[in-house]
């Protein structure tokens, strides 16, 4: 094997796909490494698996909102229909993929030992070194953050990855962590039987969402059957009889049949070799890089959760592609034109970052919530109102939604905007658009939107924005 390549990709989540990707494209000789699964946890146990979960679940809950609709669903049938989307748990099709594309695939664990050095550790102990004439970049991805709880490396507990890829239904579950894994699990398994009962030291879930978003959703998971406890986390957690877990905090012990830790995540950067090259994390352990992904010198590259900017897929594919873009144009002996990537890359990473939570109600946001807005010092006027259009009172009786817009008004352009109500991520991209493309509030007059939809409350913001 030819072991000097172009292009070193740590890490084959979808992140490291789209950077092998592309830099292959660019006519760069890549070299893919990844110890577990290609396509990583979006594609195994988080994004892919845990909507398979509640999509049916969902519809169920849609249709009985129609007067005159009886529906039902099977347990085992949404496990099943989970599992294929994982193909279950084989990754050949990715590594097919991969290889059909022109990146070589090679299976272990890689980290730094020098300037552009790569060793990586295989099966039985194998090792092989990689060398990356222009970039190696890092796309490790994230792990959990495990609380401090007393007693919880006593027990056996599910992280997400184990509620993803559940074979069963547990009759009770605790979930400890109201952010977003902690709601939609919580979601979907009451949906599916278990009796449910969320911790969540906070006074409100989803934290980092508008406040009507986190009241609302935690209406929603009350309604799902849900036991909500607020303000409240586990102090204590002992195994109980017969496998079962007791968890202590905030009132009488609570045996559950599985706990499910949902406490958040970091990037993963251990075992890297960042040493190696001079290279220091964060105080949250992230990689810092700039806004092509360049991380140090000339020739590494940080994308996707490793750099802690977004922790999200499509934000990280979205790094990727920039990187890939500058290794080429760097290569080539040139500095990357501005134009598409590096002023766009500022906005779309920084200012409007989008984002879904498949709850009931969903929560659909892009941008700053009017909290972090006034934070950063922007003169901002809120227009807040009820999602109440034609289109909404058709798609159900008794819809309901809210929408936040939050206007920057020296400039009169959105810069953030929240939409909580059944199915509105679906109006979250014109939202995108409307933040990213900073496009005046004058001009949006002139977007009419089509009559019945729920996107008519488009115009009843400008409407709003303009009464007061």
């Amino acid at each position: 094997m030819d072991n000097e390549y172009d292009v070193v990709v740590i890490g084959a989540g979808p992140v490291g796909e789209n950077a092998a990707g592309y830099a292959v494209d660019a006519g760069l000789s890549t070299a893919l490494v990844e110890s577990a699964l290609l396509g990583g946890e979006c594609s195994y146990w988080a994004c892919m698996p845990s909507k398979a979960l509640l999509r049916t679940p969902q519809a169920v809950a849609d249709a009985r909102r129609l007067p005159g609709v009886s529906a039902s669903f099977d347990p085992a049938a949404v496990l099943e229909r989970r599992t294929s989307f994982t193909s279950g748990w084989d990754d050949s099709a990715q590594v097919e993929w991969a290889e059909g594309a022109g990146a070589t695939v090679l299976r272990g664990r890689g980290h730094l030992t020098g300037e552009r050095t790569v060793l990586v550790t295989g099966h039985g102990d194998e090792r092989t070194t990689l060398t990356a004439r222009r970039a190696v970049v890092l796309a490790t991805g994230s792990v959990p953050v495990t609380p401090d709880v007393d007693g919880l490396d006593r027990v056996a507990y599910w992280g997400s990855r184990e509620a993803t890829s559940a074979t069963e239904v547990p009759r009770r579950l605790g979930v400890l962590g109201g952010g977003v894994v902690g709601c939609e699990m919580a979601l979907a398994f009451a949906r599916l039987g278990s009796r449910v009962t969320l911790f969540h030291r906070g006074p409100r879930v989803l934290p980092n969402a508008e406040p009507v978003a986190s009241e609302r959703v935690a209406d929603g998971l009350r309604e799902a059957g849900v036991d909500v406890r607020l303000e409240t986390g586990l102090d204590r957690v002992e195994r109980g009889e017969e496998d079962t877990t007791v968890l202590h905090g905030g009132g009488d012990p609570l045996e559950v049949d599985r706990l499910l830790v949902a406490t958040g995540r970091r990037p993963a950067t251990g075992g890297l070799g960042l040493d190696t090259v001079g290279v220091t994390t964060t105080g949250r352990g992230a990689v810092e890089a700039d806004d092509t992904g360049l991380a140090h010198s000339d020739w590494l590259y940080a994308v996707g959760d490793v750099n802690g900017r977004a922790l999200l897929t499509h934000q990280g594919k979205y790094q990727a592609r920039i990187a890939a873009h500058a290794i080429a144009e760097r290569a080539a002996g040139r500095e990357p034109d501005p134009e598409p990537w590096s002023e766009d890359a500022a906005t779309a990473d920084h200012h409007a970052v989008p984002q879904v939570v498949f709850t009931d109600p969903e929560v659909a946001w892009v941008g700053k919530t009017a909290h972090a807005a006034e934070e950063a010092g922007l003169d901002v006027r809120v227009v807040e109102l009820d999602i109440a259009v034609a289109g909404s009172a058709l798609t159900a009786d008794g819809w309901s939604g809210r929408v936040v817009a939050v206007v920057d008004t020296r400039r009169e352009v959105l810069v953030g905007v929240t939409f909580v109500g059944p199915g509105v991520a679906e109006l979250l991209h014109a939202a995108t658009v409307a933040v990213v493309g900073e496009v005046p509030l004058g001009r949006l007059w002139h977007a009419v939107p089509a009559f019945p939809t729920v996107s008519e409350v488009w115009l009843r913001l400008l409407e709003a924005y303009r009464a007061r």
